[in-house]
């Protein structure tokens, strides 16, 4: 297209170079946000599969199975959430918003750490409690 030709001064082809650059860097925080809202669904979906696998198969037997294959899920889901927010801390970490006024890092952190102590509280419920009943009688 002709806009994308060059112009003929370097300094304008400089500048536009940069801006170039700019916003180029600009769209890769945008896809590390989006990505780490991928892994978000991930962790939701992997807590989702444990609740889902222990409601299934309550009355397994053995009936610790089927509470320890939950428990896998769930905690990795809490994990992936973890996983996600330092992935995206460390590499957020290495770009600068040029035009976009990017999420701000402590968001990210609050809300991995909460999926992942939502993912605890949920594994020690699943094993402590039976019917609201702390005793197995």
């Amino acid at each position: 297209m002709a806009q994308d030709d060059p112009p003929e001064d370097q300094d304008k082809s400089t500048a536009w170079a940069e801006l170039r650059t700019d916003l180029a860097e600009d769209r890769n925080i945008m896809a590390m946000e989006r990505t780490f809202a991928g892994w978000m669904r991930t962790a939701f979906a992997a807590i989702g599969i444990g609740l889902a696998f222990k409601a299934v198969f309550g009355e397994f037997d053995p009936p610790w199975l089927a509470k320890a294959i939950a428990t896998i899920f769930i905690l990795a889901g809490g994990w992936l959430a973890i996983n996600a927010q330092r992935r995206t801390y460390h590499t957020l970490k290495k770009l600068d918003s040029h035009k976009l006024d990017p999420i701000e890092q402590p968001n990210f952190r609050l809300l991995a750490y909460s999926v992942a102590f939502g993912a605890l509280l949920l594994t020690a419920g699943l094993w402590l409690l039976n019917d609201g009943n702390l005793d197995n009688n």
